[in-house]
């Protein structure tokens, strides 16, 4: 459990430090979101929106991990198998996207799936 923890704290840190270097034009936004953003505006909204979710993740994974009680065990359950699946679509989305969503993005993605899944399978069998 511990690892599959660490795993999705890694996952949300580098999701949310790569938004922060589009943001800060370190990595082109051009190169984020399939290509599809039409200005630098648009990708900062989508970046934002994008570092808020993760760190709502990332809040649920510390929560995950001071559970000692087990309680909420089940609904636990249910939002990781959910995490799963938009992340397993989103990895589909990264191989689908530009050459730095294929090689950098979509092992970030595979951090997220395999951190929910673990965790998901870990409640479980508590």
């Amino acid at each position: 459990m511990k690892t599959a923890v660490l795993l999705g704290i890694c996952f949300y840190a580098f999701t949310i430090l790569l938004h922060i270097l589009v943001i800060s034009g370190i990595i082109p936004y051009t190169w984020v979101n399939g290509g599809r953003s039409d200005s630098f505006a648009a990708q900062f909204q989508l970046s934002i929106i994008s570092m808020i979710i993760c760190m709502i993740g990332g809040l649920f994974t510390f929560f995950v991990a001071g559970n000692k009680a087990g309680r909420f065990n089940r609904g636990i359950t249910i939002v990781c198998w959910f995490l799963v699946v938009l992340c397993s679509v989103g990895l589909i989305q990264q191989l689908l996207g530009t050459a730095f969503e294929k090689g950098v993005c979509s092992f970030i993605v595979l951090l997220g799936i395999i951190s929910n899944l673990r965790i998901a399978v870990e409640i479980r069998k508590q």
